[in-house]
C-alpha cells in the first residue's frame, strides 16, 4: 500500500512539473514594439460572442527602466506592468492585477495570464498575442492546451474579426 501511495504522489508530482510552462525571459528577449491580440479565453463567461465584429486595435509596449512594461492601446489607454522578483510575472494597478508573460512553443507568440478583477468579481483570463496580425493555427492550438491547463474555459475562446490598424482608435 505504501508503494502505491509512493508511486501515485511520484506520477502526480512529475505530471504537475510537465505542466511547468515556460515563461518570458526578460534578459534575452525584448518587449518592445506592436503586439496582436490572437485569442482571449476566462474561467468566467464574458459576453464576448457579442464582440466578434468588432476589430481589435494593436497594442504597443515599451521596455522601461527597472525590466518594468508599458502597455498602450489607443494612445490613452495605458498600464505599466511592475516586474516581480519572479521571472515572468508582473503586477498592475497596485498589485490588483497579477500578469504572468508565458512563452508559447510557437516563435514569435507569447500568452498573457491575468488574474484580477473585473467589474466587481474575480477573474482569470489568457491572451495570445503575436507580432503579426494573422492568426497562426499550431499557435492557437498551443493557446488552447495552455488555458485548458490553467482551467479557463477554452469553449468560449475568443478569436476577433481582425485589426485595425488605424492610430486613431476612433469609435
Amino acid at each position: 500500500m505504501k508503494s502505491l501511495l509512493l508511486t501515485l504522489g511520484l506520477g502526480l508530482m512529475a505530471a504537475l512539473r510537465a505542466q511547468t510552462l515556460p515563461v518570458w525571459d526578460e534578459e534575452t528577449q525584448d518587449a518592445s514594439g506592436t503586439w496582436y491580440m490572437k485569442a482571449a479565453a476566462a474561467d468566467e463567461e464574458i459576453p464576448w460572442k457579442k464582440l466578434e465584429s468588432v476589430s481589435v486595435t494593436p497594442m504597443t509596449i515599451k521596455t522601461l527602466a527597472g525590466g518594468h512594461l508599458e502597455v498602450s492601446q489607443c494612445r490613452e489607454i495605458s498600464t505599466v506592468l511592475e516586474k516581480t522578483d519572479e521571472p515572468g510575472k508582473y503586477t498592475a494597478h497596485g498589485g490588483k492585477h497579477v500578469v504572468h508573460i508565458l512563452k508559447s512553443q510557437v516563435d514569435g507568440h507569447y500568452i498573457l495570464s491575468i488574474e484580477g478583477e473585473m467589474h466587481g468579481q474575480q477573474i482569470r483570463m489568457a491572451k495570445l498575442v503575436g507580432r503579426d496580425p494573422e492568426v497562426n493555427p499550431e499557435a492557437l492550438k498551443d493557446f488552447e492546451k495552455v488555458a485548458a491547463a490553467r482551467g479557463l474555459n477554452t469553449q468560449s475562446i475568443f478569436i476577433p474579426k481582425g485589426h485595425d490598424d488605424d492610430d486613431s482608435c476612433a469609435p
